[in-house]
Order: C-alpha cells, then structure tokens, then sequence
C-alpha cells in the first residue's frame, strides 16, 4: 500500500509559542502508512526565527521546512505553504496552537471514510484566570465549523485538513488582498464550496488555543465577528446585484435589530447579553458590506 503524505503547514510571526505548536506535532500519534512534513512559513520581514524553530525541528526529531515569506500577510504565508506542501494531504495549524496526539489521525479517518475535499477540527479556547468571568462562560474564542440544511459552506485554516489534488485542479490559493485585513480563509473556503468542493468535520480533531489579554475584550470581539460579516456581505453581494442585494441588506439590518433586542432583554447576564452583542455585529457587517462600507481592517 502506499504511504499517505501529510504536510503539516504553521504560518508564524514573531510568535516564541510556534515551539510549543511544534512539540504537539512530534507527539503525534499516527498510522504506520502516514509520513509527516512539517512546513512552518515565516511572515516577518527577516528570518529571525529561523534559529528557533529549526532547533525545535532538531530537538522533536520533526523533518521540517523552513519558509520565509516576508510579508506581514498570512494570505502570502498560507500561499507559499501550498506551494512548498508535497503531500497527499496538506493540514494547517496556527502557531498558537497545540494538537492533542489524535489530532491528525483523527483528520485522516473522517478524510477517508468520505470523499472530503477539506475536513475541520475543532478549536478550543483555553482563557486565562484574569479573563473575564462572562468571556470564559461565553467561550466565543472557541472554533467549529457552522452547518447550513446539512452542508458546512464555509471553513477556517487554524484546523484543517485538505485534499491537496482539490486545490490544485481548482487553482484555489488565499487572496493576498485580504491578509492584513482578514477575512482570507472565509473566503478561500466559500470559493472552495462554491465549486463544488464538500468540507467534512472530525470533532475528534481537537487543537487548544490560548487566548491572550488583547482578545478578551467584548470590543475584539464585536470588531471580528463585524468583520467576518462583512467578508458574507460581500459573497451575497456579488452573487446578487441590484434588487436582491437591497433585500439582502433589509434581512440582515432586522436580523442586527433583533439580535440588539435581545441583548437589552439578556442586560442583566454579562455572558448572554455579550454573546447577541457579538452576533448583532456580524449581521451589521453584512449589512455595512452590502452597503458599500470600506473593510473593518483587524490587524
């Protein structure tokens, strides 16, 4: 039978945690037949982690490439890790991630048990003790892949696994026009479905992510999910010119009314009214979006 390849792709950028995401690589628990590549792609404008993370390599005995892709825009990161992947299959995790040990295995059975263009695992948040009570109880950081009548429509590149003859016959690559404003993955994921591509979930396939202080706050929060509306925006946009798109726009302002109604009603519960401030977000920025409003610039 002949050996299952695997590149395991980390884009990084000025992150020491990159060592620790490395470590859950090397405890991998994985089939005889898999063989593993570990493709890290470094973002800043100099190499300076090279150092570091091809002594991490050497110290988890993990056959590694080093990729510098200057940048300071994970759409380029992500692009040259697809170009230098040789792999069957080609997974991505982010640099401030840690794998549990079934993590890739577990990816590989839900790919093989279906035929799976791309297959998600989940992200979980792991918050800090001086992290707000409500955030914790909320657990908005944490990741899983939204079901719409049964199909998973769109994906996220902090827990993936995909089929790399997919991208490659589709020509799919991250859009660099969205790597320092965000949004990236949201969209190389609809194209991927919108093609015809089918994206699978491997709930086993477990990574924890440690939230930092700067993210704790209902402000970062808002302006995320502000964003990840406006990336839907602009998909319905396009896919409906003229009429449909002010119908749209209309749906998605009453959706945001509705949502800030029921914040007022949840006033006196930080976690519930937090969570339907952040949902109102993300259908103002689909109505912002459709309107014609520039692009909320996350980082």
């Amino acid at each position: 039978m002949k050996p299952t390849a695997v590149s395991v792709c980390v884009c990084t950028y000025r992150r020491a945690a990159v060592g620790q995401t490395l470590a859950s690589l090397a405890r991998q628990t994985l089939p005889r037949d898999v063989i593993l590549q570990v493709i890290v792609a470094d973002n800043d404008e100099t190499p300076q982690a090279k150092r570091l993370i091809l002594e991490a390599a050497r110290t988890h005995g993990l056959a590694l490439t080093y990729v510098h892709a200057p940048a300071r825009n994970i759409s380029v990161a992500r692009n040259s890790c697809l170009e230098t992947a040789t792999g069957d299959w080609i997974a991505f995790l982010d640099d401030d991630e840690v794998a549990t040990p079934d993590w890739l295995g577990a990816l590989l059975q839900t790919a093989a048990g279906s035929q799976w263009d791309a297959v998600l695992g989940p992200v979980r948040a792991v918050y800090a003790d001086t992290a707000p009570r409500w955030l914790a109880a909320a657990d908005l950081h944490s990741t899983a892949p939204v079901f719409s009548r049964g199909r998973i429509l769109k994906g996220y590149a902090g827990n993936v696994l995909l089929k790399r003859c997919a991208i490659q016959l589709r020509g799919l690559r991250f859009d660099p026009r969205l790597g320092r404003v965000g949004g990236e993955d949201d969209d190389f994921f609809y194209r991927l479905t919108d093609s015809g591509g089918r994206i699978g979930f491997a709930p086993d396939a477990i990574a924890y992510e440690s939230v930092p202080p700067e993210r704790s706050t209902l402000s970062w929060l808002a302006k995320r999910s502000f964003r990840t509306g406006q990336t839907h925006g602009a998909r319905l946009g396009a896919r409906g010119p003229g009429l449909a798109r002010w119908l749209q726009l209309s749906v998605a302002g009453a959706k945001a009314l509705v949502c800030l109604a029921a914040a007022l009603l949840q006033a006196l519960s930080l976690r519930d009214r937090n969570r339907w401030l952040v949902r109102a977000s993300l259908h103002a920025g689909v109505a912002a979006r459709l309107a014609g409003a520039p692009v909320l610039r996350m980082y």
